[in-house]
């Protein structure tokens, strides 16, 4: 069992942390806006004042929090992360973030004795409450076998993807797949409710064949009454489409496709939804086929 300090707090943070101190962790928690402590202490964790009262005693350090800015924010200066977690300790960086601040960010901290794994997680707010994440891992493969016991705490499929960044690269990949999909779903839900079809019975026998999917799995409520409460945000998907679009750039990859998606989720952000769940590509498209009060 290993004391962690936990970064980040919010809609995946909170029930991450939570899992870990059910699997036996101790757990101290900080997150910007304090109140977000409150459940991690009610399920038997603590909370700190400061990043550096979180990390102070920690073997491991796993941050959690929205983006690049955000990470190199609590990682560096004299109350950040390097600054005060002991040598030899194991930072875990769950955020979706540029491969290259990962990167950066394990360069920087071996300057300080301390170890990094770049390690975003798929599954959404559902599959942090259930422990069943996927989580791409990059870093150092000693690193990682170090991490998998704190690691499975959280998820359920733990791969190793390779050098530092390489975590970060496959996040991005599965981001665009996310968008891709959610769209696909959002337009047959459209074309579905037009024709007249029982919606809930469509979608049931598709999600039995060849066009499920996690994503249509998951997101079926929200399809089917129309609600989008966030499980994952649209302003986080539309970050998220900004870096796999720089990263396939930067490798020469073409993402046609994958474009249109990100320029659709970025619509529905000007349209105000950036706070809703991504599934809210549905009202987009209900919206360009007529649907104004959508």
């Amino acid at each position: 069992m290993a004391k962690i300090g936990f970064i980040g707090l919010g809609i995946m943070g909170s029930p991450m942390a939570i899992n870990l101190v059910r699997a036996g962790h101790t757990v101290t928690g900080w997150n910007r806006s304090p109140e977000k402590t409150a459940p991690l202490v009610e399920a038997g964790g603590s909370a700190a004042a400061t990043i550096a009262d979180a990390v102070r005693d920690a073997d491991v350090v796993i941050t959690m929090v929205p983006a690049s800015p955000e990470v190199e924010a609590v990682a560096y200066g004299p109350d950040g992360i390097l600054e005060n977690v002991r040598p030899g300790a194991l930072l875990i960086d769950h955020s979706s973030i540029t491969p290259q601040t990962s990167v950066d960010l394990a360069e920087n901290a071996r300057d300080h004795g301390v170890r990094v794994l770049d390690a975003p997680v798929s599954g959404g707010e559902a599959g942090a409450v259930e422990g069943v994440l996927s989580i791409m891992v990059g870093g150092d493969k000693a690193d990682f076998d170090a991490a998998k016991p704190v690691l499975e705490a959280m998820g359920t499929t733990i791969v190793h993807c390779g050098p530092h960044g390489s975590g970060q690269t496959v996040k991005a990949a599965n981001q665009l797949i996310v968008a891709v999909n959610l769209e696909a779903c959002a337009e047959a839900v459209t074309f579905l409710e037009k024709s007249g079809v029982d919606l809930k019975a469509a979608l049931e026998v598709l999600n039995g064949g060849l066009a499920g999917s996690a994503v249509l799995t998951r997101k079926m409520e929200n399809f089917l009454l129309h609600e989008y409460r966030p499980g994952f945000k649209v302003d986080l998907h539309h970050k998220d489409m900004g870096i796999v679009t720089e990263a396939a750039r930067n490798v020469g990859a073409v993402l046609p496709v994958g474009a249109v998606a990100a320029q659709l989720i970025a619509s529905a952000r000007a349209q105000g939804w950036g706070d809703n769940d991504h599934s809210v590509l549905l009202k987009g498209v209900q919206r360009l086929s007529g649907d104004a009060d959508a």
